[in-house]
C-alpha cells in the first residue's frame, strides 16, 4: 500500500503498472483527481489533488489521506453533517480488526449495517405494474397486444396488473450497493458481512439497478420508506465511487477507485454550519445565489456574466442592513499569505455585494480550514487618496475540534463563535 496526503507528490520505487492500470489511470474521472505518471526504472510519480480515498491498481493500492482532518472517519462525519444528519453508530471496532480501515471500507461497512437493519425490520414492498400472458384475465386486458400476438386465442391473454412485491427501486439500490461491497471491500470482515446481506437482497430484488442517476431521480421519501434514506445515501456514495464518475454504476473505475472531493464537501459542510448558526438570529443564509445584474455589458446593456458567491449572509444590525458574502476555500492558509486569485474574487464580492452598517468598509469573508490558533488575515483595497474601498478577512475552521464540538455539549458555543467570526 502507498499512502500520501492531499496535494502531496510521492515517487514510489519498484512498481510497474499493468495494461489495465494504465487504462484506469488515463480515465478522465481519475486523472483529474490523482495523477499517476510512470518514470524510468520501474518508478511511479503520484500527485494527489483535493480528494481523499483509495485507488486499487493491480500494481499497488494508493491511499490518499485527509490533510486537514485527524482521520478518514472525520470525512464521514463531515458528510453526514453536510447532509443534515448525525453520524450513526459505526461497528468498526468489532468488524475491522486488521488495522486502520480506509475510507471506502468504512462506507462499505456503513452500507452493510444500514442494509442489515432494513432486513431485520423487514424490507418494504410496493405495487409494481407487471405485464404477462395468462390463461385468465387479471387486471387489465391489453387488447392491442392480444390482437397482434394472439388473435383468436383465449388460452393466452395479454394482461397488465399490479403485483405487491419487494423487487422495487428502494431495495434494488441496497442490493447493488451490498453486492459491490461484498465483491470489492479490502477488509475480509466487511466482505463477509456484506456477502450475507447481499445474498438476502439478491433474492428480494433480483432486477439490476441500471443507471444510478435514473434510480436516484425516481426516489421520493415518505412515511413508508423514510427509514431507507440513510441506506440510500451511503449506497449512492459507494456506487458512484465517491462521486467520481458522475453517478454511473458500470465500469471498472467505480469498483477500483473511491475518491471524495474535499473541495465540494468542505463547501457543503461550511454552508450548513453557517445556516445552522444563523438560526434564530434574524439573519438569512443563502448558498450559491446566482446574481446576474452585477456584471453588465455596456454595449448591449445586458448582463455579461453571473456572480455566484458560495454564501451570502444578510440581515439587520443596529437598524441597518448588513450583507456579508462568504467565499469558502478548501485551502490551508496558516503561516502563508492569502492567494492572489482568491483575493481578487473576494474583493469583487465585497465591492459588488457587501453592505456594512454605518458606512463601514464593505467586507467579504474568506472561510478556510486552519488551526485553532491561526492568525486572521485582513487585507484592504485602498484608493489613491488612501481611503478603504473593500476588505477581505480570513476566518479559519479547526475542523477536528469543530466536528468534536458538534457532537457534544459545545455545539451551541461553537456555532455562535463561527457566526460571530463571519460577521465580526
Amino acid at each position: 500500500m502507498v499512502t500520501l496526503q492531499e496535494y502531496e507528490t510521492r515517487v514510489v520505487e519498484g512498481v510497474r503498472l499493468s495494461a489495465a492500470d494504465r487504462v484506469l489511470c488515463a480515465a478522465e474521472g481519475l486523472a483529474t483527481r490523482l495523477r499517476v505518471r510512470e518514470l524510468a526504472g520501474g518508478r511511479l510519480e503520484l500527485t494527489a489533488g483535493p480528494c481523499v480515498g483509495v485507488v486499487r491498481l493491480d500494481a499497488c493500492e494508493i491511499r490518499v489521506l485527509p490533510k486537514y482532518l485527524g482521520e478518514e472517519l472525520d470525512v464521514l462525519r463531515m458528510l453526514e453533517y453536510a447532509a443534515g444528519r448525525g453520524l450513526p453508530a459505526l461497528d468498526a471496532a468489532r468488524t475491522l480488526r486488521e488495522g486502520a480501515p480506509h475510507l471506502r471500507d468504512l462506507v462499505a461497512l456503513l452500507v452493510t449495517e444500514h442494509c442489515e437493519r432494513l432486513l431485520a425490520r423487514g424490507v418494504r414492498r410496493d405495487y409494481v405494474s407487471v405485464e404477462d400472458e395468462l390463461p385468465v384475465v387479471r387486471g387489465r386486458l391489453l387488447v392491442d397486444r392480444q390482437v397482434l400476438r394472439h388473435y383468436g386465442r383465449l388460452d393466452r391473454l395479454a394482461c397488465r396488473f399490479d403485483e405487491h412485491e419487494t423487487d422495487i427501486v428502494d431495495n434494488r439500490l441496497c442490493a447493488a450497493a451490498v453486492d459491490l461491497a461484498a465483491r470489492t471491500a479490502s477488509s475480509p470482515a466487511v466482505r463477509s458481512r456484506a456477502r450475507r446481506a447481499a445474498a438476502r437482497f439478491a433474492g428480494l430484488a433480483p432486477t439490476r439497478l441500471g443507471d444510478l442517476r435514473v434510480a436516484l431521480a425516481s426516489l421520493g421519501y415518505h412515511r413508508h420508506n423514510a427509514h431507507y434514506e440513510g441506506a440510500h445515501r451511503w449506497a449512492a456514495l459507494l456506487l458512484s465511487g465517491g462521486g467520481i464518475t458522475d453517478l454511473f454504476t458500470a465500469g471498472p473505475l467505480v469498483s477500483r477507485a473511491f475518491l471524495v472531493d474535499m473541495n465540494l464537501l468542505f463547501e457543503s459542510f461550511a454552508t450548513r454550519l453557517l445556516r445552522e448558526a444563523a438560526a434564530g438570529t434574524g439573519f438569512a443564509v443563502r448558498d450559491q445565489a446566482r446574481l446576474r445584474g452585477v456584471l453588465r455589458d455596456d454595449r448591449t446593456g445586458r448582463h455579461y456574466s453571473e456572480v455566484r458567491p458560495d454564501v451570502l449572509i444578510s440581515g439587520i444590525r443596529d437598524g441597518e442592513t448588513l450583507t456579508r458574502p462568504v467565499d469558502v476555500k478548501y485551502k490551508l492558509y496558516d503561516g502563508r499569505k492569502l492567494g492572489t486569485p482568491d483575493l481578487y474574487q473576494a474583493f469583487l464580492y465585497a465591492h459588488a455585494l457587501a453592505r456594512q452598517p454605518g458606512g463601514g468598509t464593505p467586507t467579504c469573508v474568506l472561510l478556510h480550514p486552519g488551526g485553532a490558533s491561526a492568525a486572521r488575515e485582513s487585507v484592504t483595497v485602498r484608493r489613491w487618496d488612501g481611503s478603504a474601498s473593500a476588505r477581505v478577512r480570513s476566518v479559519s475552521l479547526d475542523l477536528p475540534s469543530v466536528l468534536d464540538a458538534l457532537g457534544g455539549a459545545e455545539r451551541g458555543p461553537v456555532l455562535a463563535s463561527v457566526f460571530a467570526a463571519a460577521l465580526g
